[in-house]
């Protein structure tokens, strides 16, 4: 169950291509070959109402909340992370060449016992 939120500034929009990096993230959380396809969700969330650091109208933020089933090692878990905030980093390099943006992430283990799925896309994708 890797389930990975994207909350990012409104004033974001017409710097960075959402669906893009959803795309991307999901492309980076299937290569690390730690999760089933038929798992993956990524999603962005566009935050309307915000106050980021000194409130300067130009500070942006992407947070990136990812949760996981239980079942990977802290290493696994800990190269998976570096390679989700890498390749993000990397495609918001434009972002970083001002001093009014900051992007986060954070792994999270979702409790079992406290988790309940149904999905109907596994056995399609596990046939093939």
């Amino acid at each position: 169950m890797p389930h990975m939120a994207i909350e990012y500034s409104a004033n974001l929009d017409a710097k960075v291509d959402m669906s893009d990096l959803c795309a991307l993230v999901s492309r980076i959380i299937l290569a690390s070959g730690l999760f089933e396809p038929g798992a993956i969700r990524v999603r962005a969330f566009r935050a309307e109402a915000y106050a980021i650091a000194d409130r300067l109208p130009e500070n942006g933020f992407i947070d990136m909340n990812f949760r996981i089933g239980k079942g990977r090692s802290e290493a696994e878990k800990k190269s998976a992370g570096e390679a989700i905030f890498a390749a993000v980093t990397d495609h918001l390099s434009s972002l970083f060449a001002t001093p009014h943006f900051a992007l986060s992430l954070e792994i999270r283990e979702i409790d079992a016992e406290l988790s309940w799925k149904k999905n109907a896309i596994h056995p399609r994708l596990r046939s093939k």
